[in-house]
This record gives structure tokens, sequence and C-alpha cells, in this order.
């Protein structure tokens, strides 16, 4: 009997290494994708499962092209994250242009282009899921988070629409938002996890059980640390009053 495969990017670190673990332990194959392709043969090398390595730099055109083709013609995949990402922090007026872009491309178009091909080939199967990691700081605007917090705003939307899109095809979405979760992406960042209240640091593996168990339950939004659902319920239900009146043939009393 065929093994399910699970795509994981940023497979080499934190969060991704962290599902690459838990996955395997569920009994899937898996396509490991990253730049570091001495850490990703040191990950394969401790699963009791099959894995593939795929050594791709998502910042750039051809290691995108890399993984679309893997997705597109190889064997089906049963689940595939795009984990991959990091944040370039700073002022809007101050921010390092460079790294900014860098941070656009993998965050934003990676994950779009890996979903469009992800999405293709599972409607044409008519089965499989998958995970796009964002982030909480979507739904905060803080001084020096504007590039960061942005792009994980446009992954929150992208993948809702992606939600939208997937009903009745056979395929599972979810929006997976963490908070803030003890892995190296912080010193990546030029940060400490030390600045943040212990009561606000989440530990890795408890961040992937939950979206496993989300996704076994067919949550499509995945908000780890929220007890009360209805707090999302009410954001949605916000969203749903004002779209209507983004539109109006005339503007509001207060403009005329």
């Amino acid at each position: 009997m065929t093994r399910p495969i699970a795509l994981i990017t940023g497979a080499s670190a934190g969060i991704g290494a962290a599902f690459a673990r838990q996955i395997a332990a569920r009994g899937y194959d898996l396509v490991l994708v990253a730049r570091r392709e001495d850490r990703l043969r040191a990950l394969a090398g401790e699963l009791a499962t099959d894995s593939e390595i795929l050594a791709a730099d998502l910042e750039s055109d051809a290691g995108i092209a890399l993984v679309e083709a893997r997705i597109a013609d190889g064997p089906a995949l049963t689940l595939v994250i795009n984990n991959a990402g990091f944040a370039a922090r700073g002022a809007v007026a101050t921010l390092d242009p460079d790294r900014l872009t860098a941070m656009l491309r993998l965050n934003v178009i990676a994950l779009s282009r890996l979903s469009h091909a992800a999405m293709q080939r599972m409607v044409a199967d008519g089965a499989g899921a998958i995970i796009n990691v964002a982030s909480g700081t979507a739904f905060h605007q803080i001084p020096g988070n504007a590039g960061y917090g942005a792009s994980k705003s446009y992954v929150t939307a992208f993948t809702r629409h992606m939600q939208g899109e997937a009903r009745g095809t056979g395929v599972a979405v979810q929006l997976l938002v963490p908070g803030v979760i003890d892995t190296e992406f912080h010193s990546i960042a030029a940060t400490s996890i030390d600045r943040y209240p212990p009561g606000m640091v989440m530990q890795v593996d408890d961040l992937v059980a939950a979206s496993l168990t989300a996704l076994d339950r067919g949550e499509a939004v995945c908000i780890p640390s929220l007890a009360d659902v209805g707090l999302w319920d009410g954001f949605t239900e916000a969203e749903a009053a004002l779209a209507p009146n983004v539109s109006r043939q005339k503007p509001a009393e207060r403009y005329r």
C-alpha cells in the first residue's frame, strides 16, 4: 500500500523540522525542502521514514521552479506545508530594501506559487491538504514590523480565499496562525526570545501538534493558543458586516 507523502518547506529547523518529525511519526514519507542540504540530510537521518531531499533557495526563481516541478510531476502529495519564511524588521523609513524584497519573495511569492502548484495538482487528483503558516503579527500594527506583518496579512488573506475555492474539491486548506514560538526564527530576525514574557511563548512541538489535530478535525483556521473560538467568529462576523459598506454609490454623509 502506498504511504502518504508530505512536502514541507523550511524543513531544516524550527516549525518545519517539528512538522517533519511529527508527520513522519504518523507514517508519512517526506519531501524536505530548504536551502541547507546538510541540515536536511541530518534531519532525514534521524527519521524512520523515506525522505526526499530538495535543496532549494525559495528566494530565487530557480528554487521555486524546482519545488513547483516536484509538486506537479512527482508522486502525488497528500500534504503540502508552506512554512518557509523569515522576518525583515525595521521602520519603513529605515528598512533595508534588499532584505525587504528578499523577505517578500519568500513569504509571499514562493508561498503563492507553491500554493498554486499544490492546488492545481490536488484539485485534479480530488484529494490533498495544504497548510499555510501565517503569524499572529497579521493582527497587530507594531512599529518596525510593517513588512513582516503585512507579508503575513497577505498569507492570511490568500489562504482564506483558497479555502473558498477549495470547497467541494476534496482539498483541505488550513491557515495556521502561530504566536511567539521558541525557535531560532528570533535570532535570525535579530531579536531575542527573552524579550517576551514566558506566558506568551509556545514550544514548537505544541504548535505543530495543535495544527495536525486541527487538520484531523477539519478546522480551516488553527490559532493554537486561542481558547475562545468565538473571538475568531466575531472577527469574521465584523468583516461580513463591513464588506457590503465599502462600495456604495455615494460617499458617507460625513464626507459630504
